[in-house]
């Protein structure tokens, strides 16, 4: 049973890794259009029906762009779609949030200071938040006030504002950021998936069945693309934010989620600006770092504390660890190797908050992190960092007979 650990744990590399690979292919072909879309140049002599074209020099050659805002006279031979990076990026996420926090959903989906629910529960309320959250984007977007790109925006904002606030109401402060992302990479994949790549595929029948395609379907495509453009580096926070927990794990994180859209907008806005040929804006950069200042004020704001732990509230599963033979020793050797970090106010110069929130002071927290101080400081010598408390092998291999023992039930 310990080995199925171990394997989880290398299928968690394996989907992180690919959704590193396929985040960086589709943030990277999106950002390379919007440059491109922006940096376009009406000049005579274009083509019928071309919109603009641009130069550009790569890789030992240059290439010539020209941009059609409905479509080319006759349709190509050759037509590459972008639309997989984004249905690939979002599926790898799903699965990594299934294999981490679905199937972790005790440890790093729940918080029963927070909200006290079964595993099942909270796994629905995730998919549920997803779903929701995109349908409430699309009606908004099909709705009258969908007209208006910049007052759309500013609504959508306010619904991050709102989402933000209720996933710190119900899941971990990482739970919270991470679902916070979800929300938003789910509204830009379907973007893609049911609305850009329907809308293209509706001018390419119209080409191919010799009709004139309808320019609305250009339109909504480019509103919806723009959307995606100012929401992108968001998502890519709160994907690195579970490595922090001064952003996550303290009291006002919800409202430093809230900054991290603005952030977002003020750093997109310059590079658009940039990239459009109107300036440098370089007041944006200054924006952001004051609003940086203010996020990094808000994490040192004190968070009262609940008080000692009740040993009567450990699960079935916590209560096991702590009945193993072993634990005596091993709490020993946590406290004495690692808790001078991993506490609520750790001792160790220049760390001020535990590393990734994780506490291994009292039974209950030792017991709640088994599988992580199996992994991290028993099967490997990835904790403590460089061996700085000088943990023995002895004592490593204490930490896996306790972990061992226990899910085999001697």
């Amino acid at each position: 049973m310990y080995e199925y650990a171990i394997a989880w744990e290398w299928l968690n590399f394996a989907v992180r890794w690919l959704h590193v690979i396929t985040a960086i292919a589709w943030i990277g072909s999106s950002f390379y259009f919007i440059a491109l879309d922006l940096g376009l140049v009406k000049r005579p002599g274009l083509p019928v029906g071309a919109y603009g074209e641009e130069w550009q020099v790569h890789g030992g050659g240059f290439y010539h762009i020209q941009k059609y805002l409905v479509a080319p006279a006759s349709m190509p031979e050759h037509l590459t779609w972008f639309k997989w990076e984004s249905y690939a990026t979002w599926l790898s996420g799903f699965a990594l949030l299934a294999v981490v926090y679905y199937g972790g959903a005790d440890l790093f989906l729940i918080d029963r200071t927070v909200l006290d629910i079964e595993s099942w529960q909270a796994i629905g309320l995730s998919l549920a938040s997803l779903a929701v959250g995109w349908i409430l984007y699309d009606l908004l977007c099909k709705s009258p006030l969908g007209r208006n790109t910049w007052g759309l925006m500013a609504l959508l904002y306010i619904v991050l504002i709102a989402m933000a606030w209720g996933y710190t109401q119900i899941f971990t402060g990482r739970a919270a950021f991470l679902h916070l992302g979800a929300f938003t990479a789910t509204i830009m994949s379907a973007n893609v998936f049911f609305i850009i790549i329907p809308n293209q595929k509706i001018v390419v029948a119209d080409l191919v069945a010799g009709r004139t395609p309808d320019p609305k379907y250009g339109v909504i495509a480019k509103q919806r693309s723009l959307h995606n453009n100012y929401l992108t580096l968001p998502v890519i926070f709160f994907m690195l934010s579970n490595h922090y927990p001064l952003a996550f794990a303290t009291e006002f994180n919800w409202i430093i989620a809230a900054l991290v859209f603005l952030m977002g907008v003020t750093i997109r806005h310059w590079f658009n600006t940039t990239h459009a040929r109107k300036g440098k804006p370089t007041w944006t950069w200054l924006v952001t770092v004051l609003i940086f200042i203010v996020i990094m004020w808000l994490s040192t704001v004190p968070k009262v504390l609940t008080g000692e732990e009740d040993q009567a509230g450990l699960s079935t599963r916590e209560q096991t660890f702590v009945a193993n033979g072993h634990f005596e020793a091993v709490r020993d050797v946590v406290q004495g190797r690692c808790s001078m970090c991993h506490a609520a106010e750790p001792v160790w110069d220049g760390i001020a908050r535990a590393p990734k929130n994780v506490k291994l002071e009292t039974d209950g927290e030792i017991a709640a992190h088994a599988r992580e101080i199996y992994l991290q400081a028993g099967r490997s010598h990835a904790m403590p960092p460089g061996n700085i408390t000088d943990l023995s092998p002895e004592e490593r291999q204490l930490l896996v007979a306790w972990y061992e023992t226990t899910v085999e039930g001697k």
